[in-house]
């Protein structure tokens, strides 16, 4: 009975390891998928340079609101001080 039981258990273990083994042991992956973790490379250099550029975009839009806020600031200051000129 125990070494039935023995048995079994380097039985087990083998079997454990031999998938293992042959789960690790994967193929090359194909020119096709090659090909295609190339394509997903070159999206993704092309998608982080588009979001620099819109990022640049963005804080060039942001600077030219800020400036139009401070004049348009500007010149309400300057229309209350005329208003209050001619008496209104």
């Amino acid at each position: 009975m125990r070494k039935t039981l023995k048995a079994g258990w380097i039985l087990a273990v083998a079997m454990l390891l031999l998938v293992a083994f042959a789960l690790g042991c994967a193929k090359h992956p194909s020119p096709e998928q090659l090909s295609k973790l190339e394509e997903t490379k070159q999206a993704a250099v092309a998608a982080e340079d588009q979001l620099k550029a819109k990022d640049a975009e963005k804080a060039s839009l942001e600077r030219q609101l800020a400036a139009k806020q401070q004049e348009l600031a500007r010149c309400q200051e300057e229309k209350k001080v005329v208003a209050q000129r001619l008496g209104k």
